[in-house]
C-alpha cells in the first residue's frame, strides 16, 4: 500500500527543489543576477511567490543553500580532526583545512555547484553569511587552523594570517574550476576529488614551508 505524502512532506519536498535550482542559478549565473521568478521556474513551480514564500529574502535563501553544505563539511573536519595524531606536521593539518570540501564535493551525487557558489558569494562584499566568515568561524574550522599555525611558529603572524587567506582562496577557486570544466564537458587536471585534494595538499603545503623574504620599506 503507498501511502500518501502529507503536506509536510511536500512543503519539504518544494523546498529542497527550490533550494536545488537556486543553488545552480546562482552559481552559474551570479546571486543578484537571478530572480525569484527564474529560481520558481527551474524548480518546477507554477506559483512566481514560492521562494519568498517558503524563504523570505534573497539572503535568506542563499543562507538555507549554505547550510545544507557547512554541516556536512564540519562532519568531515571533525572526523579528521579526531583521526590527526599528536605528531601530525604541516601536510597533515593541511589536509585537515582541504578535505571538508573536496570529500565533501566527492560525496555529492551527479553535477555540483558548491564550491562555485562560495566563490560568487565571497566576491559580493555586500552579502555577509556567518558561516563563511573568517571571524566568526566555527570551533572546529578554529582548531584545524590552529593547528596549522603551531606547525610554523615561526612565522610572523601577519605572514601565517596571508597564508591562510592563500588556502582558502586556492582550495575555494581549484574546486570551482573543476566544478566548472567538469559541468562543461572539458578536461580536468585531475581525474577524481581525491587526487584533487592531493594536488592542494601538495601545493598548500609548500606554500606554509616557503620562505619568508622581508620586504624593505621606504
Amino acid at each position: 500500500m503507498q501511502v500518501k505524502p502529507t503536506r509536510a512532506d511536500k512543503v519539504a519536498q518544494t523546498r529542497e527543489r527550490i533550494l536545488d535550482a537556486a543553488e545552480r542559478l546562482f552559481a552559474e549565473h551570479g546571486l543578484f543576477a537571478v530572480s525569484n521568478r527564474q529560481i520558481s521556474e527551474a524548480a518546477g513551480q507554477a506559483n512566481n511567490s514560492a521562494v519568498g514564500y517558503h524563504f523570505g529574502t534573497k539572503s535568506e535563501l542563499i543562507k538555507a543553500v549554505v547550510d545544507r553544505h557547512v554541516a556536512p563539511m564540519e562532519l568531515i573536519r571533525e572526523r579528521l580532526l579526531s583521526d590527526i595524531g599528536a605528531d601530525a606536521g604541516v601536510r597533515e593539518w593541511v589536509a585537515c583545512n582541504v578535505r571538508p570540501m573536496t570529500d565533501h564535493l566527492a560525496s555529492l551525487p551527479g553535477a555540483t555547484w558548491w564550491a562555485r557558489l562560495v566563490a560568487q558569494i565571497l566576491t559580493d562584499p555586500s552579502l555577509y553569511i556567518a558561516e563563511l566568515d573568517e571571524s566568526t568561524a566555527s570551533d572546529s574550522r578554529r582548531r584545524a587552523e590552529e593547528g596549522l599555525r603551531h606547525c610554523v611558529p615561526d612565522l610572523p603572524e601577519d605572514v601565517a594570517r596571508e597564508r591562510e587567506r592563500m588556502m582558502r582562496t586556492l582550495v575555494i577557486y581549484a574546486c570551482a574550476e573543476r566544478e566548472r570544466a567538469l559541468s562543461e564537458g572539458g578536461a580536468t587536471t585531475r581525474t577524481t576529488w581525491e587526487e584533487t585534494a592531493v594536488g592542494l595538499i601538495d601545493a598548500i603545503t609548500g606554500i606554509w614551508l616557503a620562505p619568508v623574504t622581508a620586504v624593505a620599506v621606504g
